[in-house]
């Protein structure tokens, strides 16, 4: 089930909204996890990739972030071959 796009909107936009989006949380620890995701991937993402993306960035951050750190199993309904993604990204970064 993708996002909709709005008519007429341009692949650019959308990859400068999101990546507005993943920096933009409400909470600094998902902040960190998505921003640097998303600056790394979504010029090179297609509409498929970007849907993946939207998708998972609808979900709430503290539940996110738990699936981000292990803590705890995200439900079935969750694109986890994107999240292991998203994880994999923030796990080479912090070994930095």
């Amino acid at each position: 089930m993708g996002v909709e796009m709005a008519a007429g909107e341009d692949i650019s936009i959308r990859r400068k909204r999101l990546r507005y989006r993943a920096w933009h949380r409400g909470t600094k620890e998902m902040d960190l996890i998505l921003g640097p995701f998303a600056d790394a991937n979504v010029e090179g993402y297609g509409q498929a990739e970007l849907d993946r993306l939207e998708a998972l960035m609808n979900e709430e951050d503290p539940p996110l972030l738990k699936w981000v750190m292990g803590q705890e199993e995200p439900p079935a309904n969750v694109d986890r071959d994107f999240l292991a993604l998203v994880i994999a990204d923030h796990q080479a970064r912090i070994e930095k």
